[in-house]
């Protein structure tokens, strides 16, 4: 019984008005969101619910920490669109069953430490992305379609539009002045829905973007042939959703341990998210990941539990039973409004006078990434190749660091003492560091500041001691680690390095 009450964090003293209040203003974020992605890759909008209510109750339940809110995201779904485009609906639900498969096994063999790999540049560029992606996709409620053209909204629709976008925002930000007791969202929401109703103002509402009642998700067998061709088609998807999901997600958790400052658990969160998109791809849902914006949203509004994620989750399946007609009529003003103020909060504003401190190239990767971010839409590629860039930068200025102090010792024998690590980078400039033709005949190379780290580093030593051999002269190699041995030894079948082993080092001394 402890271990189950500790697998739901039930331990952990809830504040359960603070709760049921985040979990509320979140199912009321994610419900347009979840439409607009869902007809955006031309699927039902009951399919986008259902995706927002199975990722929001097994991640709320299993995730890898409180707080974090995980739904039927635009990151994963806009994956899906050519697929549904070419293949149709079921493809897609076997592609996002695949994908849940794929993360769940990097849950298991404990692969989403690799995230720490992300540097501090690189999610500035992620978080700022995405705070222009939420910020102009609300521009997109500014527009009415006129046939199968959409137009910006022009005259009274316009004017009522911009304001109560920016009465949802005053309240937002005044009110939270007054009292914290209730989510500053949440009142924006009730407000403008309050004034909407009862002057009959005339603006647009979530019915307008479609009905959203229904019945419980429907369990389905994807209606695919379960052959190698359809594996073939949906393999790519399924990898690019499992990534796009991941990245995101943890990304996302990390944001949030700094937020709360606390520690979530990285291989926890990627089962929790393969488990809900494979119940997506049985289910009838669109599959999605964690959501920045609602998981700051739950914060905002004093979440620091699990309960939230599950109100949200369970607020959505009751609204899509019962209370569907009501929740048509919420305008969609109020719900910009509130995500406009969100990625202004998403928005890493200290990103800004950081341009002043950081490295050239740390900047040159966020902008980058930025750039990606916006102008692709795929957070794993724009995470990706910053890791890139910055792990080149990295190599780059590991490369110059390479150094030998030299000098003869009374026996005559000429030490070259290294600092720094040796490895494909460095390589030419160790080479470099030798007289061969006007040393001595006994050298010594100590390694006892440096390390040889792989393959090109081996090739160089080797090559180092082929030359002094061709002279005539005796190479001993000093110092070296244990694992810098076991890689030499490793790689005898293919290269001859001259080591010579003692006692204490497992190579020369003259001691």
């Amino acid at each position: 019984m402890k271990k189950i009450l500790n697998l739901f964090d039930f331990k952990q003293k809830v504040n359960y008005k603070n709760e049921i209040l985040a979990g509320l203003t979140v199912a009321m974020t994610m419900i347009p969101e979840s439409l607009s992605f869902a007809l955006l890759a031309e699927l039902p909008a009951l399919v986008g619910l259902y995706g927002a209510f199975i990722m929001g109750i097994i991640t709320a339940i299993f995730g890898g920490r409180p707080g974090l809110i995980s739904g039927a995201a635009g990151a994963t779904v806009v994956v899906l669109i050519a697929l549904m485009k070419s293949h149709g609906i079921e493809y897609v639900f076997a592609a996002v069953a695949l994908a849940g498969i794929i993360q769940l096994f990097v849950g298991i063999f404990k692969l989403g430490k690799f995230i720490r790999l992300v540097p501090q540049p690189v999610m500035y560029g992620f978080v700022n992305g995405l705070a222009v992606i939420i910020f102009m996709a609300q521009i997109e409620q500014f527009k009415h379609k006129v046939g199968d053209v959409t137009v910006w909204l022009s005259g009274s629709p316009m004017l009522i539009m911009i304001a109560l976008v920016a009465l949802t925002i005053a309240i937002i930000v005044i009110f939270p002045k007054i009292t914290k007791a209730v989510p500053s969202s949440l009142v924006a929401i009730i407000v403008v829905f309050a004034l909407v109703l009862l002057f009959n103002i005339d603006t647009k509402q979530v019915k307008d973007l479609s009905s959203i009642s229904g019945s419980l998700p429907p369990f389905h067998i994807p209606d695919i042939p379960f052959t190698l061709e359809t594996l073939k088609i949906i393999l790519p998807y399924g990898l690019i959703m499992a990534a796009v999901g991941l990245t995101e997600g943890l990304l996302t958790l990390n944001l949030v341990d700094e937020i709360t400052k606390t520690k979530g658990n990285s291989n926890r969160e990627c089962v929790a998210q393969g488990a809900a998109n494979i119940a997506n791809g049985f289910f009838y849902g669109m599959g999605g990941c964690p959501m920045l914006a609602q998981t700051l949203v739950n914060l905002s509004a004093g979440s620091r539990a699990r309960l939230s994620g599950i109100i949200a989750a369970l607020t959505i399946l009751f609204i899509i039973l019962f209370a569907a007609p009501v929740i048509e009529l919420i305008p969609m003003a109020a719900l910009t409004g509130v995500m406009i103020m969100v990625a202004v909060g998403t928005f890493e504003w200290a990103s800004f006078k950081a341009l002043t401190k950081m490295p050239k190239q740390d900047i040159f990767v966020m902008i980058v990434v930025t750039i990606v971010t916006i102008v692709m839409h795929n957070l794993a590629l724009a995470v990706l190749i910053g890791v890139i860039i910055s792990a080149l930068v990295f190599a780059w200025e590991s490369a110059k660091r390479i150094r030998a102090r030299k000098y003869i010792d009374d026996n005559g024998t000429k030490h070259y003492e290294l600092y720094g690590p040796l490895f494909f980078g460095s390589t030419t400039t160790f080479i470099d560091k030798f007289d061969v033709e006007n040393d001595p005949d006994e050298v010594v190379i100590d390694f006892t500041e440096s390390r040889i780290t792989d393959m090109s580093a081996i090739e160089a030593v080797n090559k180092v001691t082929e030359k002094y051999k061709k002279e005539g002269k005796k190479v001993h190699l000093k110092h070296l680690s244990a694992d810098c041995v076991r890689l030499l030894n490793k790689a005898n079948a293919i290269i001859d390095v001259n080591i010579i082993e003692d006692p204490t080092y497992k190579v020369i001394s003259n001691k």
